[in-house]
């Protein structure tokens, strides 16, 4: 029971993580239908933005509060300085770009962090270990999946039963229409990506004392994220948060039942849902 309830612990944070990289790529693909390969990299800044700040001010729940904001204004300044001039040119200039952002955050990383692998060290009070229904579990990933729900909650509530909500599904769904009904979807646009590239920041600071930080780490969630969002449907947060805790029980199962196999069972999921239903699980069909 201890390893099974451990093991649902595993699964539901990384599950967590995942959402909150890939609902903002699923909201930046449904919206701005723009292919952004450097949101990876936004969610690598978050890490070290929050290394930063949790040693230089000394205090973890600043980083969590603060590396989301800052990974939101690196995000805004790529979108209004660069991406926004690929907008309307289809989608290889974006790859292109995005893709060579890639390389560029992972230098620079490099160049002010240098590239040791490095690690942060939650408070003592996430240190430890809690107790739930008779087992004990990790402090630190019961935290992560708390802060999780709160996020998920905020997001669906946001963008579920808001009138902001509201706007952002005309948006997806008919941006014309929406545009002829007065509502300003270009600055719509600025405003999804930086939700996206908070979230992402987000993820990476929660996910340091987890998975540690490094050059690179940014391209590797970059894949599971991409297929939670093709698995999930483009656009659709209640079907990215579905697809996160598949994909994220479908890694843990596979990590600890069959190591060698874990990122196959990753793609075939991926297959099963694209045979099944090619507009993932919540996604609408394109007209």
């Amino acid at each position: 029971m201890q390893i099974i309830i451990e093991q649902i612990l595993n699964a539901l944070q990384m599950g967590v993580l995942l959402f909150l990289i890939a609902s903002g790529l699923s909201l930046i693909f449904g919206l701005m239908h723009v292919v952004n390969l450097a949101h990876g990299a936004l969610y690598m800044v978050g890490a070290y933005f929050g290394i930063t700040i949790a040693r230089g001010i000394g205090n973890f729940y600043l980083a969590v509060l603060l590396a989301p904001l800052l990974t939101a204004a690196v995000g805004v300044l790529v979108e209004r300085t660069l991406l926004s001039r690929t907008y309307g040119r289809g989608m290889y200039p974006q790859v292109l770009l995005t893709l060579g952002l890639v390389f560029c955050f992972d230098e620079l990383v490099r160049i002010i962090w240098g590239a040791p692998i490095q690690t942060l060290t939650p408070p003592p009070e996430l240190a430890g270990s809690v107790v739930l229904a008779g087992v004990s579990l990790p402090t630190y990933r019961v935290f992560v999946v708390a802060v999780g729900i709160l996020v998920i909650a905020a997001l669906l509530l946001a963008f579920g039963r808001s009138r902001l909500g509201a706007m952002v599904r005309a948006g997806v769904d008919d941006r014309e229409m929406a545009e002829a009904l007065g509502i300003n979807v270009r600055r719509l646009f600025g405003g999804v990506f930086a939700v996206g590239a908070a979230l992402a920041g987000l993820a990476g600071v929660l996910a340091v004392p987890i998975f540690n930080a490094y050059p690179g780490m940014g391209s590797e969630i970059l894949i599971s994220a991409l297929v939670v969002v093709v698995v999930g449907g483009m656009g659709s947060l209640a079907g990215a948060l579905i697809a996160s805790l598949l994909i994220g029980a479908a890694t843990v199962v596979g990590q600890v039942f069959a190591a060698e196999f874990s990122t196959a069972v990753i793609y075939l999921i991926l297959v099963a849902v694209l045979l099944i239903r090619p507009q993932g699980i919540m996604g609408s069909v394109a007209r």
